[in-house]
Formats: structure tokens, C-alpha cells, sequence
């Protein structure tokens, strides 16, 4: 049935309008967040697990042995809770700016457990939104959603086209870079309404958007230390801006 293979599960779950929520406590968040959802399936023990967070719920529940649920999802599903939900429209990269304060801007990321990771982190710290671009990774896939706790399915996001977007509704633009040219973190006077650039690991961002942003600011490290993962960088930068 090509269950186990990623690519062809991306494109069925983007075509077909769902995402899938995988383990107990990513499903809970589910069914906390309001998002509407298809189905759910669940062994015995978590059915009894996480039944309180069902109670109510409209739509099916399915209980059902290990087995079943390793062929229905494609792999070996260790905790034994997955749920399907609807994707949702993405709002207008205005509707998210208006009003916030902080915001994390991603640039060309591919790789969703980072990716679910920098969502963890500002959902964490009160991140406002999280803007992609369009090469970036679907914070939608279900190792994104796993990685991020749910927060991929709480956090306001959206897909933006341009730097431009920002500045016009009066955003300063902070480039995060491991230059040591950059100003140190710790020294960043936080203006009223800002983003955090975060490029893809290897590259980081692209010249274009160094050369867009008002500032570049690095996270102070000893000399022999190259840089840090995105995931782990972006956490640094949203509690030290918070």
C-alpha cells in the first residue's frame, strides 16, 4: 500500500487535505486545539488512557490491537495512539502581523524534526506566529507535528512570499547568523515589533535576506564551536527575546 514510504504519505496526506497526529500526548493536543477531527484510532490501553480527551469528540474512535494499527499507519507505532485531522486554510500573512509583537521567520528549512522543534520552542515562548517560506518543510507532515508536541497545530503560521511583507506593516528584521561580525545577542536592545530570521542548516539564510535585515545578531559561543543546530539556536533566541 506504499504506507511506509515518506514521500509518497506527504503527498497523499497534502493532497487529500489531513495530517496525522501521532502519540498520546500529540493527540491530546489535538483534540485541545480546535482543529477538526476524521478519525482516531487507539489500542486498548491508550483508549483508556486518553479517553478523557475523547469524551465529546465527533468523530470515529477505532480500538484496536498493535497489529492493526502497524498496518493501517505503515510502521511500528510504539505508543499506540495516531489520529487523522483536516487541513486548514492559511490565513493571510497580515492577519497574523496584526497585532504581534515577535515573530519567527524561516527560510528554506527542510528538515522536520528541526522544524518541529523551532514550533515547540515558540509555542515555549509566546512566539506570536512563524512564517515560511515556500521551500520550507509542511509543518503539517507528521514528524513535524510529533517533534513539536502539537504546537505545529497551535502556533499561528502561514507561508509569506516576500521580506517586504514584514517591513511594510512595521516589523525591525533580525538576521540570526553565526558571523562573529554580528552583535551578540545579550547586547540586542528589542524594538516593538520584530522577526527572527532563521535559515536551513548548512547554509543558513541567503544573502538576499542577510542583506534585508536591519541587523545581524549571533549567539555568543567559544571560538572552536562552529555553530548550533536551528532548532536549538532558535530556542536560545526566543527565550533571550522574550
Amino acid at each position: 500500500m506504499g504506507l511506509s514510504d515518506p514521500q509518497l504519505r506527504r503527498r497523499i496526506e497534502a493532497e487529500r487535505g489531513f495530517f496525522i497526529a501521532e502519540s498520546p500526548l500529540v493527540v491530546r493536543a489535538l483534540m485541545r486545539s480546535g482543529r477538526s477531527v476524521r478519525s482516531v484510532l487507539v489500542t486498548p490501553a491508550q483508549y483508556d488512557a486518553i479517553s478523557e480527551s475523547l469524551a465529546g469528540l465527533h468523530a470515529p474512535v477505532y480500538v484496536a490491537g498493535p497489529d492493526v494499527l502497524r498496518a493501517v499507519v505503515g510502521f511500528d507505532l510504539h505508543r499506540g495512539a495516531v489520529a487523522s485531522g483536516d487541513r486548514w486554510a492559511l490565513p493571510a500573512v497580515g492577519s497574523l502581523l496584526r497585532g504581534a509583537r515577535r515573530v519567527a521567520v524561516v527560510q528554506k528549512l527542510g528538515d522536520h524534526e528541526n522544524l518541529g522543534g523551532i514550533f515547540r520552542s515558540a509555542g515555549a515562548f509566546g512566539v506570536d506566529a512563524v512564517l515560511l517560506d515556500a521551500e520550507c518543510a509542511d509543518p503539517l507532515y507528521r514528524r513535524c507535528v510529533r517533534v513539536s508536541i502539537g504546537h505545529a497545530l497551535t502556533v499561528p503560521w502561514t507561508r509569506l512570499e516576500s521580506l517586504s511583507e514584514l517591513r511594510d506593516a512595521g516589523f525591525t528584521l533580525f538576521a540570526l547568523t553565526p558571523d562573529g561580525e554580528a552583535d551578540p545577542l545579550p547586547d540586542v536592545v528589542w524594538p516593538a515589533r520584530f522577526a527572527l530570521l532563521l535559515g536551513s542548516e548548512g547554509p543558513g539564510l541567503s544573502p538576499e535576506w542577510l542583506a534585508a535585515a536591519d541587523a545581524r545578531i549571533r549567539i555568543p559561543m567559544r571560538p572552536a564551536a562552529d555553530s548550533l543546530n536551528v532548532a536549538t539556536a532558535a530556542a536560545i533566541a526566543f527565550y533571550a527575546s522574550s
